[in-house]
């Protein structure tokens, strides 16, 4: 799957481009026609520790998923993204089952 990784206002780390990859290619096996994945890395300027925020679109046939998470780390950010994509993607493609049958 094409992961397109877009930081604002800051560079980002190769690892945290690996840890999003990764974490984005273990969706496939929830999905397998998933398209692309594009996902934004934002740093908000407040003075709460859960300053970060990712935001995170999936592109399947007929549709987009879409989920955006504010934590501590973009780890950590990522982690619940996949989570809650992964829980979208399930219920999609249950969706789509019924719709077929």
């Amino acid at each position: 799957m094409k992961v397109n990784v877009q930081s604002v206002n800051f560079n980002i780390s190769e690892s945290l481009v690996n840890f999003i990859q990764n974490k984005m290619d273990n969706l496939e096996k929830f999905h397998d026609k998933i398209i692309s994945a594009d996902v934004y890395l934002k740093v908000q300027k407040t003075s709460e520790k859960e300053n970060k925020i990712a935001e995170v679109k999936i592109s399947i046939p007929g549709d987009e998923l879409i989920v955006k998470k504010q934590c501590k780390t973009f780890e950590e950010c990522i982690d619940v993204a996949a989570d809650s994509l992964r829980r979208q993607l399930k219920k999609n493609k249950e969706k789509q089952r019924t719709f077929n049958t």
